[in-house]
């Protein structure tokens, strides 16, 4: 998975895609798909920085098909679904977690990696102090305001049990939210 995380770029090894390369990749896969016959896409998201970015694409989506003049154009619908937002999953978060799990580098994220990749579990040592603050500019402007990543939050509260609940919290609504989205005009 690859997504638009330019202002994470500061910490080595992170990869990211340009807003409007992401945007193109999500418009070429959608226009091609759309040729083949598809016209629902039903994306399950678990980034905060890819949410702008994929609405744009499918808004440029939308326009591109349109000039196309494909038969069903006009059937396309795109959704964004963020696995972290749905309500029963951040209400079982901030159970847990309460103002700990804040917005980044979150137990919850780390708690469902730790359930799905219980062998790689790696307890890295944390600073004691952590930016309750949320803006976002630049990469080196977030390395500094977040030198370990996290905004305000504390992963080290995240357990493999607690990933299996978010994870199937996850999964039901997700699976509810997708056949609702089939079933829309």
């Amino acid at each position: 998975n690859v997504g638009m995380a330019l202002h994470h770029t500061a910490f080595p090894g992170s990869i990211s895609l340009r807003p409007s390369t992401l945007i193109l990749v999500i418009r070429d896969y959608l226009i091609s798909l759309t040729k083949a016959g598809f016209t629902r896409f039903f994306f399950i998201n678990g980034h905060g920085g890819n949410i702008a970015t994929l609405k744009a694409a499918f808004s440029e989506s939308y326009a591109v098909l349109a000039d196309l003049n494909l038969p069903q154009a006009d059937q396309v619908r795109c959704q964004v679904a963020n696995w972290y937002m749905c309500g029963a999953v951040y209400k079982r978060a901030k159970e847990l977690y309460s103002d700990q799990e804040g917005s980044h580098a979150t137990p919850s994220e780390v708690a469902v990696t730790q359930y799905m990749y219980p062998e790689v579990i790696k307890h890295a040592p944390l600073s004691p102090e952590v930016s309750k603050d949320h803006r976002i500019y630049g990469a080196a402007d977030f390395r500094r305001r977040y030198p370990d990543g996290r905004m305000g939050s504390n992963p080290a509260l995240a357990t493999p049990n607690h990933g299996k609940q978010l994870y199937e919290l996850a999964v039901k609504e997700l699976s509810h939210s997708y056949l609702e989205f089939l079933e829309m005009e």
